[in-house]
């Protein structure tokens, strides 16, 4: 029996037909409230990845706030400046800066948006005391696939096209977000939150909202702050993050949209042979290094294990049909004991846990399309005893 862990964590909530559903929010943990454990520590080459379905997709490290933080991350008062949560108990900041060094925050959404539905993204913004100058055009960027890059500055568009032969070259360009705030608009109130809305028409398929400013120094209206100050950029907090979707009631169209994780799943669900597919397990490239855009899953994961204390598991990997066998074999072990060893290190007993890797010896799809090979490309958990 093969089963998703999204599936079998989640609960599906149907969109019916009334006013109240279209209010209902399509994003995971808006407010920054679900977390592994309080924040501890500001990192210069940190990486967010405490705060459950939030990440940053570059190296620029987001910062997490919680009140129940250390005196570097706590609320109201931290490290990086005053401020008092908007809603709830957590929030986030990211540097939008007039140098080359930015920050930003992403995270996937509970579907992917449906095609010509008209959605309200909104968010709040608080600009830190301490930073010595504000900017205006931070936004939203509504994205089919996951954009991620290595680099410490402004997130652009990067396309290798081929010029002739084995001869290819990177265009980068700015990317556009659906969402924005307006140039003329700074900024710049340090002591309450301001929001940030606008509406857009979906194009369909959309699955990702990365925040943050995507204007190059020119255009995002910079302007300096007379005094001493304790930061290098324009810094911001980011909370009560909401997305809308204004004109879903033809429940024709509209697919089911998933409610947050039952507190306390169908124990039927689970046995012995029970299979586990880990969908949203994300490596470097022809590497077993896990990527933070993993964790989501594997706290999934482990929330599993311990809820049921008792229960043992094999984590095997899995391969397509490229490369030779024993590279593959080699890569999906490597792969399997990446993920052990994040359960180790999150607290799972070891000897719960076992790992093998099957390289490309069992598809699940066939291998002559992308589709297929990215579907064999997998780890799976196994349910060895309750």
């Amino acid at each position: 029996m093969k089963r998703s862990l999204s599936i079998l964590l989640i609960l599906a909530a149907s969109i019916s037909a009334s006013a109240q559903d279209t209010l209902f929010n399509w994003l995971y943990n808006p407010s920054f409230e679900d977390h592994m454990e309080c924040p501890r520590k500001i990192d210069a080459l940190g990486t967010l990845t405490i705060v459950d379905g939030w990440y940053q997709p570059t190296k620029g490290s987001a910062d997490y706030y919680n009140v129940c933080g250390s005196r570097e991350c706590g609320i109201p008062k931290n490290k990086l400046g005053i401020q008092s949560v908007k809603d709830g108990d957590g929030y986030c900041g990211i540097y939008c800066s007039k140098t080359d060094y930015r920050e930003y925050l992403q995270t996937q959404l509970r579907q992917p948006l449906l095609p010509n539905r008209t959605y309200r993204l909104s968010f709040y913004v608080s600009l830190s005391e301490y930073s010595p100058h504000k900017v205006a055009t931070i936004g939203g960027l509504f994205t089919r696939h996951r954009i991620t890059d290595t680099v410490f500055s402004l997130l652009m568009d990067k396309q290798v096209r081929r010029v002739a032969g084995h001869v290819s070259q990177t265009i980068a360009t700015y990317y556009h977000p659906q969402v924005v705030n307006p140039v003329d608009r700074l900024l710049d109130d340090t002591d309450n939150w301001t929001l940030i809305s606008g509406e857009f028409v979906a194009e369909g398929g959309e699955q990702f909202l990365t925040i943050g400013n995507f204007n190059p120094a020119s255009t995002s209206n910079f302007v300096e702050i007379p005094g001493d100050h304790l930061l290098p950029g324009a810094y911001y907090y980011i909370d009560d993050v909401s997305l809308i979707c204004l004109d879903c009631l033809d429940t024709t169209t509209a697919s089911p949209v998933p409610a947050p994780a039952a507190q306390h799943p169908d124990t039927a669900a689970y046995q012995v042979g029970t299979t586990i597919v880990l969908r949203d397990l994300y490596f470097d490239f022809d590497k077993s290094n896990l990527l933070q855009q993993s964790y989501h899953e594997l706290i999934q994961l482990i929330t599993l294990l311990n809820r049921y204390p008792k229960m043992k598991i094999e984590i095997s990997g899995h391969t397509d049909n490229r490369g030779t066998s024993e590279y593959n074999q080699r890569l999906s072990e490597d792969r399997a004991r990446a993920v052990t060893n994040y359960l180790i290190d999150h607290g799972i007993d070891g000897r719960r846990l076992s790992y093998s890797g099957y390289g490309k010896s069992r598809p699940i799809a066939t291998n002559d399309t992308e589709e297929g090979r990215a579907a064999n490309r997998r780890v799976e958990v196994k349910i060895v005893s309750m």
